[in-house]
């Protein structure tokens, strides 16, 4: 039998571009969580607050009689903003849980980790995951309730007259969203069980609420609003869309805890995604 030459032969396949691989993971991931009806029952339970203000939009646009009662303000949105808020904590907890703690568990970072893809690209890939769906319930809906309002009004008067919505609505968004990804996103590779890095995750958010709210009740002071990560948020969110705030917390002081919070759990991603475990 002739024997076939096993010497050097170029690579005919194709080659990815170098930093892509993270594309590969999100949109793996978002498959995945596509395909459970569970999830897409969550994401459209999460989209109801919209029809119920679109329905508040076409009658204040339609009946004079109602525009004293639902008339559309700009703190109308911060208000829709505000009722996402809820959607924000399950859709986390519901994807981000077991995004590193899952294949922790499987001891899939070898996996990852061995072929051509760096950390951060892993990191990258499993945080866009989680932010995507996470838009998806908040910066998407107060974007399209801007939309309904433009069209059931049939005029730009009101987004004239409150141009600063878009870029409020988009930034408070992104706060709301980057905070709850790279939270849960440290706190899934501290451990290999999602349910609880679940617990974990509720945890935290519920205890620091109690505990702002415990010193605010003691002092009479609300300036602890610092403490809570929501809290925090609130107060953002109200300066962002120019309405009175509603704790004694500075700006420059909610913005301080919102970087020292993800700068954390970026220390916390660096130490624990790796493709070998060190024992010290």
């Amino acid at each position: 039998m002739p024997i076939h030459d096993q010497g050097y032969r170029r690579y005919a396949g194709t080659r990815a571009a170098v930093g892509r691989g993270w594309a590969v993971i999100t949109r793996n991931g978002v498959r995945t969580f596509v395909s459970k009806r569970a999830f897409i029952g969550l994401l459209l339970f999460a989209w109801f607050p919209f029809v119920v203000r679109a329905v508040q939009i076409y009658v204040a646009s339609n009946f004079v009689q109602a525009q004293s009662i639902l008339g559309v303000k700009a703190e109308t949105f911060r208000e829709f903003l505000d009722q996402q808020s809820l959607f924000v904590f399950f859709v986390t907890i519901y994807v981000g849980a077991g995004l590193i703690a899952n294949d922790r568990r499987a001891n899939a970072l070898q996996v990852y980790l061995s072929k051509p893809l760096t950390r951060a690209e892993y990191v990258a890939g499993k945080l866009a995951i989680l932010f995507l769906f996470l838009t998806a319930v908040t910066w998407a809906p107060a974007i399209s309730l801007l939309i309904v309002q433009i069209m059931f009004a049939g005029s730009f008067t009101f987004v004239r007259d409150n141009v600063f919505l878009l870029p409020a609505i988009t930034l408070f968004s992104l706060l709301q969203v980057l905070l709850a990804s790279a939270t849960m996103m440290a706190l899934s590779s501290m451990s290999k069980s999602s349910r609880f890095v679940g617990i974990m995750y509720a945890g935290l958010m519920f205890f620091t609420a109690a505990l702002s709210a415990a010193l605010r009740s003691i002092t009479g002071r609300s300036a602890f609003a610092w403490l809570s990560p929501t809290a925090t948020l609130e107060q953002l969110g109200d300066i962002i869309f120019r309405l009175r705030p509603r704790y004694d917390l500075p700006a420059a002081g909610a913005v301080l805890v919102v970087i020292v919070l993800i700068a954390l759990s970026a220390v916390i991603l660096e130490r624990r995604v790796r493709g070998v475990e060190v024992v010290q």
